[in-house]
């Protein structure tokens, strides 16, 4: 850009609104190297989700065959004219992600895509839940979110960052942290420092699997931290102690385990028995 991006949102008027969570990315180099982190392609359709200023999107753009924003503040749309002008590969749709159902999206993609996105920290998980739970052609998402939320993502069973978001991510892909951003890149500057993730969908990692079966048992496991799986199955399936000690032996699961011991492999096979039992929440 050749303006900066303070002059640029002075000269538009344009203020920063905490209920967007917008914080915007400023240093080009940063910004090329996510791009270049997700590999984006000549071949690859983008999603993008929360533009702001489109400092990101500029660079998403020079790689990408096309490039589809989602921006919820109408505010923003003479500074992306200013800062898209020229880049036609570019569409920006104004409208709430959340709000949009999964098919339409998808539909305006029109092919296979790769999320790539600086997240509001507010709605970081919806987003990602959403995506990973409903989307179909789908291949990766590079995302920057707050540091511990990328803890969370990409944590491994028994780790204390572990829990239910992570196991519902490792049941469509992989996730690993590729690059650390200090909370000084961002303009204005958050409370806390961020991180990028790259989640990789395996199409073929749990194919068959009844995933709606797996979330339920993972939920049901995960509603009380602090106490044993055992326990939680027994009040999330109305079940006698039995019953459920009888579940976990045909798992191979120590009757002392709790939900965050569990890899997502346990998880599918612990629903396959539930499934097969008969039993329903």
């Amino acid at each position: 850009m050749e303006k900066s991006l303070k002059t640029l949102l002075t000269e538009h008027g344009f203020s920063f609104k905490k209920a967007f969570g917008q914080n915007f990315l400023t240093d080009d180099n940063l910004l090329s190297d996510i791009v270049e982190k997700a590999g984006i392609t000549e071949n690859d359709t983008v999603l993008e989700i929360g533009p702001g200023a489109g400092a990101l999107t500029r660079h998403i753009a020079k790689k990408a065959k096309k490039v589809i924003c989602y921006e919820i503040d109408t505010k923003l749309k003479p500074i992306l004219e200013d800062v898209l002008d020229g880049q036609n590969n570019v569409e920006i749709v104004f409208s709430d992600i959340m709000k949009c159902p999964i098919e339409q999206v998808e539909k305006k993609l029109g092919d296979k895509y790769v999320m790539v996105a600086n997240l509001p920290y507010y709605i970081t998980t919806p987003i990602v839940m959403k995506f990973i739970e409903q989307a179909k052609n789908l291949k990766a998402m590079v995302i920057m979110v707050q540091e511990e939320v990328a803890f969370r993502f990409a944590s491994t069973a028994g780790h204390s960052d572990y829990g239910a978001i992570t196991v519902g991510i490792n049941l469509r892909g992989d996730a690993e942290i590729i690059l650390r951003v200090p909370r000084e890149k961002f303009t204005p500057a958050p409370n806390v420092d961020s991180a990028v993730i790259k989640i990789t969908i395996d199409e073929n990692k749990f194919k068959g699997v009844d995933f709606n079966k797996v979330r339920e048992v993972v939920r049901i496991a995960f509603s009380s931290r602090r106490k044993m799986l055992v326990n939680n199955l027994m009040n999330g399936y109305k079940i006698s102690r039995d019953i459920a000690n009888e579940i976990l032996d045909e798992a191979d699961i120590s009757l002392t385990d709790r939900g965050e011991s569990l890899s997502a492999e346990k998880f599918v096979i612990l629903s396959k028995i539930v499934a097969k039992k008969g039993i329903k929440s």
